[in-house]
């Protein structure tokens, strides 16, 4: 990490992190923007790791009663040797083989996408193109089906629409509810299997994070900045979640696709 890195860019880092780890508007594409378009220098892979498990600890709080219930239920689909044993067990099983397309994508792609595709265009054009699809999922999808309606087919079929959010500005949960919405979920079901299905990605995501962190070059960091840039992101994390589900069913997709395609506009014009 930069020694130089101040409170300033640790507050600011973590409020991205936050909030648009679990807002359909790219967490990847904003962090990777901010040493592209900004004076300050990259934060590290040491922040990287600790902004992730700020916002890895907001969402196993929040739906910390459900990830109990999926537990418990999981072991009684051992025990019992029964996909059907246990209702809660059945999502357990889905969110982990939904996981399992992005794994895949990540470990094969992730030189090429760091290397190749982290620029100021790639963040633009995703921004833009990703967001009207969410647009058009919210206008097209019935928004009937609720969340006791999910089926491994549906659950497979987010899991590899996820491996798109591996292009920055794509936005994880911004296509995995749009390929939900486009099946028919609610916006409630849609965002909340989206956030649950967020939790062994991220795992994931940190996991190779810290991996390069071990093997890479000796970086210093300030104790007292990580534990800020943590503690931002959790608590901006939870606020999100919480609030984006409180609401999303009443303001719907609409400002956060107008969000993208402006923004996607202005890098565009800033590049070409």
């Amino acid at each position: 990490m930069n020694e130089s890195l101040s409170t300033l860019q640790a507050v600011v880092l973590g409020l991205i992190q936050g909030f648009t780890e679990f807002l359909p508007i790219s967490s990847s594409g904003h962090l990777a923007l901010i040493p592209l378009v900004s004076t300050w220098p990259d934060q590290g892979l040491a922040y990287d790791c600790v902004l992730h498990l700020g916002t890895l600890t907001a969402v196993i709080y929040y739906f910390r009663s459900d990830l109990a219930k999926m537990s418990t239920g999981c072991v009684e689909t051992i025990q019992k040797r029964s996909w059907s044993a246990n209702r809660d067990g059945q999502m357990a099983w889905m969110i982990c083989l939904a996981t399992i397309p992005v794994g895949i994508a990540g470990l094969s792609l992730k030189e090429y996408i760091e290397n190749d595709m982290r620029s100021v265009a790639t963040v633009g054009v995703s921004s833009i193109v990703f967001g009207l699809l969410l647009w058009a999922a919210d206008k097209v999808g019935k928004r009937k089906r609720r969340e006791k309606k999910w089926g491994l087919k549906d659950a497979m079929l987010v899991g590899f629409a996820q491996a798109f959010a591996l292009i920055p500005g794509t936005s994880r949960s911004g296509i995995t509810m749009t390929a939900a919405l486009f099946l028919g979920y609610t916006r409630e079901a849609s965002a909340r299997f989206s956030f649950l299905l967020s939790i062994p990605v991220i795992i994931l995501a940190g996991g190779l994070k810290i991996k390069d962190w071990i093997e890479g070059p000796a970086q210093v960091a300030s104790v007292s900045e990580l534990m800020v840039g943590y503690t931002v992101s959790a608590v901006s994390a939870y606020v999100c979640i919480h609030y984006f589900l409180k609401f999303l069913e009443r303001v719907g997709m609409g400002p956060f696709v107008i969000y993208r395609v402006v923004l996607g506009a202005v890098l565009l014009w800033l590049v070409w």
